[in-house]
């Protein structure tokens, strides 16, 4: 009599590594990084490069001190660094940006025991601090260039504007990218979107998160008489919801915990952008959300299928 034998998940088995996702969130971040090259000069490359260089230099050195296996060749200290400087000014100093770079590789990593241990995103965690520790090199706005037609002399960010009713840059010139920004990743929504894209084909990431997050933006943005269409355009909202919402390790495994925590980010994105004395809100959204993920989890855990209830004895 044939019998079925139930084992513990995973029962099927793929042959998608770490290091094949890495690579896939690198490409899809290609675009965004080719833009801001092309917006705001060769100091946004000079960023990534150096950016990246730290991250990896970073990490291989926490491995070889806390004598573990190296892992920079999974590529996720590549990704972290290209993440970290997609939230960086072009203008910031190298410095500045060596010492995010130390904070998301060494402490809200490697010091949690490294990728998939980390509670929040190395990235994002690494641009709140940064942001609290040297807010004026970090709210030191960027400009186009002059060659791209527009003014590269007087022009605050499109979210600084709105909050304080000034004229903005058109729709087209948002979503393209030409516009001033505090972070040079953030700052053409068509090639995040492109990015985002890729990912949802490579099945990298589902979705949910990124539309959940930005259709609760834009829906709470209406509701409260701010212009939804600008909002969802402005600030970090895209890179935030495709690249860093999404990220396996700090986002709930479950479609329904997914689905609450893009809401959480776009409830408190929006509260923040609203009442807050700073105008963007999408960095502080997600590090919140990512502390509450491992709840989340709790509370839509799939329930095992065929699992045996085992006695507890006194």
């Amino acid at each position: 009599m044939n019998s079925y034998i139930v084992s513990p998940s995973p029962h099927i088995r793929s042959g998608r590594t770490t290091r094949r996702i890495m690579l896939d969130v690198i490409i899809a971040l290609c675009p965004a990084l080719i833009a801001s090259i092309v917006i705001f000069g060769w100091r946004a490359l000079l960023v990534a490069a150096v950016c990246v260089g730290s991250c990896i230099l970073i990490e291989y050195l926490c491995r070889l001190v806390m004598k573990k296996e190296q892992t920079i060749g999974d590529l996720s200290a590549v990704v972290t660094g290209l993440l970290l400087a997609m939230n960086l000014p072009a203008s910031v100093p190298l410095w500045v940006a060596m010492i995010g770079c130390f904070f998301a590789i060494a402490v809200v990593k490697q010091l949690f025991g490294g990728i998939g241990q980390n509670f929040a995103n190395p990235a994002i965690a690494a641009r709140v601090l940064l942001l609290m520790s040297f807010s004026g090199y970090m709210t030191n706005f960027s400009t186009p260039q002059s060659y791209l037609g527009v003014d590269t002399v007087a022009s605050a960010t499109p979210l600084v504007q709105l909050a304080n009713g000034g004229d903005v840059p058109t729709l087209l010139q948002m979503f393209l990218g030409v516009k001033a920004s505090c972070a040079v990743g953030e700052v053409s929504a068509a090639a995040l979107l492109l990015g985002g894209i890729y990912l949802v084909i490579r099945r990298v990431i589902k979705p949910i998160t990124p539309l959940v997050f930005i259709a609760t933006v834009f829906l709470l943005s209406g509701a409260l008489g701010m212009d939804p269409v600008k909002q969802i355009l402005s600030g970090g909202l895209m890179l935030g919801a495709i690249f860093m919402a999404t990220d396996y390790t700090t986002s709930p495994s479950t479609n329904w915990g997914k689905v609450v925590f893009a809401l959480g980010c776009g409830l408190i994105t929006v509260l923040i952008r609203k009442y807050g004395s700073y105008p963007e809100g999408v960095s502080y959204a997600i590090l919140l959300m990512n502390i509450l993920t491992p709840q989340l989890d709790k509370l839509f855990v799939h329930k095992p299928l065929g699992g045996k209830k085992v006695e507890k004895h006194a």
